[in-house]
């Protein structure tokens, strides 16, 4: 599903970018979200779909990633921090694109039945990548 979000850094403005949220059945307790420009390749996220979840109803997370129900001054948006060694981006999406994608993630794998629908040869392929 694309979106856009409003990436603010440390002491920087906030900047609209174009972005894109993946759920598939092959690794069900993860949503990947997408963020780029044109001119540069994309930077990779996956959190748990549960801490999405959880974030439109309270703060949730307490590692690499943290969901806060509202943004500050947008109150119509979710705020995700990424946290990494180098510096932390907050993130401010729709919440209407959040509850969306949750939406058609729960209609493709109900919350409860995600180990049904474990590939474990993803995730093995997963797990041993870069191990050659």
């Amino acid at each position: 599903m694309r979106t856009t979000v409003c990436v603010t850094g440390a002491d920087e403005r906030p900047v609209p970018l174009p972005a894109e949220f993946r759920y598939t059945m092959a690794d069900p307790y993860a949503v990947r979200l997408s963020l780029g420009t044109p001119l540069a390749p994309p930077v990779e996220w996956a959190f748990a779909r549960s801490l999405l979840a959880d974030g439109l109803r309270r703060t949730s997370g307490t590692g690499d990633v943290v969901v806060f129900p509202r943004s500050p001054g947008r109150p119509d948006a979710v705020r995700i921090l990424l946290i990494r060694p180098k510096g932390t981006a907050a993130l401010d999406v729709a919440t209407a694109s959040v509850t969306t994608l949750l939406e058609l993630a729960d209609a493709l794998v109900p919350p409860g039945t995600e180990h049904d629908h474990i590939d474990l040869d993803y995730v093995a392929e997963q797990l041993t990548a870069g191990l050659d």
